[in-house]
């Protein structure tokens, strides 16, 4: 009798995992084919001074939707949008964008061009709330519409339904799926006659040059009149730090050089960083690229006067140049440049010093440039999404680090040859050759070591560029030079005078 209630239960338990196990996929397949909801939008209307002009203009911030060819939603790329009130269709357009990639589009929106922005100390810590958030007098909008964009998997944005979201994570999905967006922009805004202006900073630039692809690239042509390049990298390959590869050598050393000048360690140094920054550029390129080409072939002799002038120029002992084989990696410098004063610098802005829990260590903690800043962009981008713009949502905005397993390959007739050396420069040189109206503006600051002011110029100084066309500016800080109050009216005046001359 016990045996048989036994067996009785064994069995009814068993059918309930059987209908249990056959309702999970069930459940998954409802859960995918639900109706996605309606694009969340919010829609306010402001007033403020820019460039010395009064502008009413219409924010719009929220969604819109990625469909595929059958018109299912696959993701929500997040925007805000600023447009001066008026309806004036041939008024230029800015698409702006960070990087990362992974990274929202915060930093430009906070930092630089919005019409709002937080303040920060310069070249330290912004420590801990409130910070303040003040109307931005240098934002773009008496010249120029702006819409800032995050791709999906940074800010507020997302994949939908049963959509991966690693499916926009690379090179050229990223760039396709905001060349969608834009399209989708000005087609929703009547804005196609519209001058039209790309942007970004740092990974931003990659992602501007590969959209550039997008938009000429293809039958359906989006002209573009300006691309904007904020602290660029455009040819990882010439800075892959991996053996055997001289390229990142002689790319950093101008950092090094105007770094060493800025923290009074350069020997002999110049009047102004500029000419700190030439002397390096000249050094680099003549016989610092000559004795690393050499290898082991190089001469003592040689050895020494390169050592010697290496020395000289990024404030490092002979025998610590001598012991990296005179191959100063960027982490290294970063921690041995003020070791005697027991801090090591930063890497977005060698301007910034930290410390860190071992000082006799090889390289530093963290970046001190990062950490003094993120808190200031992540409380500022959320207060003013929700207060401001009234944006409503329980998503949290990603601001960097969203995205993970990027698809650096990129497509094209070079086959094999973009998964060894990745460089989107040729794109950019291309649509300089099949477009006689697009113009280039390059940003860089003097101090970033993220992406090296001289490694921009090198790769906009190869075969196939016309540098008539490429107009280049430096700043006294950083990666993210409008952290300097100085430098984000100097960066403002020159891209309004950028937009403006057309």
């Amino acid at each position: 009798m016990h045996l048989t209630s036994s067996l009785a239960a064994l069995a009814l338990a068993f059918s309930a995992t059987i209908a249990h196990a056959q309702d999970e996929p069930k459940k998954k397949d409802e859960a995918a084919e639900a109706p996605v909801p309606a694009p969340n939008v919010s829609v306010t209307r402001h007033k403020g001074m820019f460039g010395g002009k009064a502008i009413s203009y219409t924010a719009t911030t929220g969604e819109t939707y990625l469909k595929d060819k059958d018109g299912k939603p696959l993701a929500a790329i997040f925007a805000t949008s600023y447009v001066k009130d008026g309806g004036d269709g041939k008024r230029p357009i800015t698409f702006l964008y960070n990087g990362g990639p992974g990274s929202g589009s915060l930093w430009l929106h906070m930092g630089a061009f919005g019409p709002k922005r937080v303040v920060l100390p310069d070249a330290q810590d912004d420590g801990a709330p409130p910070y303040s958030l003040v109307d931005n007098a240098e934002s773009l909008l008496d010249i120029t519409d702006l819409v800032f964009i995050d791709p999906v998997g940074t800010g507020f944005s997302h994949a939908l339904g049963d959509k991966d979201p690693k499916d926009y994570w690379g090179v050229s999905a990223d760039a396709k799926s905001i060349a969608q967006f834009i399209r989708l922009w000005l087609n929703d805004n009547g804005r196609w006659s519209s001058p039209k202006y790309i942007g970004g900073e740092s990974y931003g630039t990659t992602r501007s040059v590969a959209l550039i692809n997008e938009l000429e690239g293809t039958y359906n042509d989006v002209a573009v009149n300006g691309i904007i390049l904020i602290s660029t990298i455009l040819d990882f390959g010439a800075t892959a730090e991996v053996q055997g590869n001289e390229m990142p050598y002689i790319i950093n050393l101008p950092s090094m050089a105007t770094t060493a000048w800025y923290h009074k360690k350069m020997g002999n140094p110049p009047a102004t960083v500029a000419q700190a920054a030439q002397q390096a550029r000249a050094f680099a390129i003549g016989p610092y690229a000559a004795a690393l080409l050499k290898g082991n072939q190089l001469s003592p002799q040689e050895r020494a006067s390169v050592r010697a002038e290496l020395s000289r120029l990024t404030g490092l002992s002979e025998t610590f140049v001598d012991h990296a084989d005179l191959r100063v990696s960027p982490g290294r410098f970063y921690k041995e440049l003020l070791r005697d004063q027991g801090v090591s610098i930063g890497r977005l802005d060698t301007r910034y010093t930290g410390k860190d829990y071992d000082a006799a260590g090889e390289e530093p903690d963290n970046d001190p440039s990062f950490y003094a800043i993120d808190g200031a962009y992540t409380a500022a981008m959320n207060s003013y999404a929700r207060d401001t713009l009234k944006y409503r949502t329980d998503r949290s905005y990603v601001t960097i680090g969203g995205v993970s397993g990027w698809d650096w390959k990129l497509e094209g007739k070079n086959g094999r040859a973009s998964e060894v050396y990745t460089s989107v420069a040729p794109y950019l040189g291309k649509a300089l050759r099949e477009n006689s109206g697009l113009k280039v503006f390059v940003g860089q600051g003097w101090y970033d070591f993220a992406t090296p002011f001289f490694g921009a110029e090198y790769a906009m100084s190869r075969t196939g560029f016309d540098p008539a066309r490429i107009r280049y500016h430096y700043y006294d800080a950083g990666h993210m030079m409008y952290v300097r109050p100085d430098d984000l009216r100097k960066l403002s005046a020159d891209i309004r005078a950028f937009i403006s001359d057309r």
